[in-house]
């Protein structure tokens, strides 16, 4: 007796289309978040209703949609495919491929919006996250599972800062996502290219939403980046996710929603803007032992104008996030880089999450650099000498600010900042004239490499400076100067 297999799905017709919204006629059982099938295989998604029709978000289509199509539910929500196959691919905000090579074998599916992971589900953030960037490490700590907002002017070098968490955590055991959103074609090439270049993409996955993508893709984008890392995370992994920006996400989902003829609110953002965000970055977690023990770390970017983070957008970001680390285009311009305000930027989760010897060595920092600013800006307009004192501490801020800057695309081990963090603890740099200091970063830690690598394993395993590390340190430093 032969079985017949029953394919049970609703039909509407479209109404209209406006843009990459489509009105539907029919679809009654439609609820929010279900696919519709439209021609030709493309895919939407329920975003809104009318007292007899429902509204489609389209997120891709093969073939244009016209007045009269035929559409299909099946009452399910968006679930996409996700598993170790994606690590060194790019794909697009509904996880096709984008690079050229083929499709890519899947574990499972997953949905793209679900809850984020509930307190009971979730242990204290205690662990590091190696960002590879000496000012963030030493000032404002990340802990494996937090939601770090970088925030800046355009060009202030947020994207860099990001991209070097990923640089660096090669030989890590953690997995990089990085979601572009509405970015240009040509700078999505530009981190393709560092990052096949610096061999990051064995661990890399890459989300394609540019300008050029539609609506629906750079809305999804995000929660696809997020669903991916969640997959990596629930089987014990830890993952580090970059969206890059979220400011045109929510351009995008404004564009959305007054094609949808949503009232608009402040700067005519929708209402629900806040939701979608803080939905979102909640996803962010370190899960009990009980659940895998993995974590998602979020570096969410927001891009400000003129220096503003009263912004709508941006005033919501730093609110739901666990600290955020401001780009100042005034230092930008002095060529201190990363430029990053020691006065705006915070990390909530302070120093739980620090090696015990980068904690020990850190603790002045942030107040020397400060009382030096307050300084420099006390004493530009005076024309008399000043004291010793006054002297003293400008050098040493000056020092300070030398080994803090630092090139892009060039992270730099944990170990090292802090045997440079040492160094000027002891006060031998404040004697250095800064063209010395430039040098000194460089050499010094290469020959402690090669005279006592063990002070570099020690530190790897027990993140404490011991005697003996001390000891073969003060001795590199008699070594290297020659005395």
């Amino acid at each position: 007796m032969s079985t017949v297999g029953f394919d049970v799905r609703e039909k509407g017709i479209v109404k209209s289309v406006r843009e990459c919204i489509l009105t539907i006629d029919g679809l009654p059982s439609g609820l929010n978040g279900q696919i519709v099938e439209l021609k030709q295989g493309g895919r939407g998604m329920v975003t809104g209703f009318k007292e007899n029709e429902v509204q489609v978000l389209v997120l891709n289509s093969k073939s244009p949609i016209r007045t009269g199509d035929e559409v299909f539910s099946r009452g399910e929500s968006l679930h996409l495919p996700v598993g170790e196959a994606f690590l060194g691919r790019v794909v697009n905000g509904l996880c096709e491929p984008v690079d050229g090579r083929g499709a890519i074998a899947q574990n499972a599916l997953y949905p793209v919006f679900r809850d984020a992971p509930g307190v009971m589900d979730r242990v204290p953030l205690k662990e590091t996250l190696e960002t590879g960037t000496l000012l963030i490490n030493a000032v404002i700590p990340i802990a494996r599972g937090q939601r770090q907002l970088l925030i800046g002017d355009r060009l202030t070098g947020k994207s860099t800062v990001a991209l070097d968490a990923i640089l660096n955590q090669k030989g890590k055991d953690v997995i990089c996502i990085y979601c572009c959103i509405g970015k240009t074609g040509s700078s999505l090439n530009k981190v393709l290219n560092l990052l096949c270049q610096k061999g990051a993409m064995e661990y890399s996955i890459v989300v394609n939403a540019v300008a050029s993508c539609s609506m629906g893709e750079q809305y999804i984008a995000p929660y696809t980046a997020a669903m991916l890392g969640e997959y990596f995370m629930y089987n014990g992994k830890h993952v580090l996710v970059v969206f890059d920006d979220l400011t045109r996400h929510a351009w995008a989902y404004r564009q959305i929603c007054l094609l949808l003829e949503r009232a608009p609110g402040r700067e005519a953002y929708p209402g629900d803007i806040f939701y979608i965000h803080s939905q979102l970055v909640e996803r962010a977690a370190y899960l009990k032992p009980e659940l895998g023990s993995g974590s998602m770390t979020f570096l969410p970017i927001t891009e400000i104008l003129q220096g503003d983070v009263t912004g709508f957008v941006s005033s919501n970001l730093i609110s739901m996030t666990d600290g955020q680390i401001y780009f100042n285009i005034t230092l930008f311009n002095k060529g201190i880089k990363p430029a990053i305000d020691f006065g705006l930027s915070v990390s909530r989760i302070g120093s739980k999450a620090q090696w015990p010897a980068m904690k020990a060595l850190s603790e002045r920092l942030k107040l020397e650099y400060i009382q030096y600013q307050e300084l420099l800006q006390m004493t530009q307009l005076r024309t008399a000498g000043l004291s010793k004192e006054a002297e003293e501490k400008i050098k040493r801020g000056q020092v300070i600010t030398q080994l803090l800057i630092q090139d892009k695309n060039k992270p730099m081990p944990m170990e090292g900042e802090i045997i440079l963090l040492f160094c000027l603890s002891t006060g031998v740099l404040d004697t250095l004239p800064l063209e010395d200091l430039r040098k000194f970063k460089e050499g010094f830690i290469e020959k402690i490499k090669e005279w006592y690598p063990e002070v570099f394993n020690d530190l790897r395993t027990t993140h404490v400076l011991g005697d003996n590390s001390l000891e073969k340190l003060y001795e590199a430093l008699g070594k290297y100067f020659g005395s």
